[in-house]
């Protein structure tokens, strides 16, 4: 990331060096889990560079680390990710994960007024 939390702790970053075609999804989430107790509502970082030949296995241990990030309160980014992942996440609806938090960012999909003559969403 590059910018540090207000309150100035650097985001907790994780690096993802997958070895084989199935990741140890326990052990990633794990380290997700401890990550987010030494820092919590930090934000977490996956440093996916090294991650060369993805597959489904891959988004999916991503995708589990993002959601055990998020039951701890944490906002989850993949960074550094080839563009052969970065297409996986998107064909799988998760290529939210590739961008970078703003601080007090809203939630998606948040209308700030409604119109009368506004359709529902």
């Amino acid at each position: 990331m590059s910018s540090a939390p207000a309150d100035g702790h650097p985001p907790v970053e994780i690096t993802l060096a997958l070895e084989g075609p199935h990741p140890d999804v326990p052990a990633l989430r794990a380290r997700v889990r401890q990550a987010c107790r030494d820092a919590p509502g930090q934000p977490v970082s996956c440093d996916a560079r090294r991650v060369t030949a993805p597959t489904l296995a891959t988004v999916e241990a991503l995708a589990r680390m993002a959601l055990t990030a998020k039951r701890h309160g944490a906002p989850f980014t993949v960074t550094g990710a080839a563009p052969r992942l970065q297409a996986l996440l998107h064909l799988v609806g998760l290529g939210e994960l590739l961008r970078q938090p703003e601080q007090r960012e809203p939630p998606r999909r948040v209308q700030e007024g409604v119109q009368p003559d506004d359709p529902p969403l």
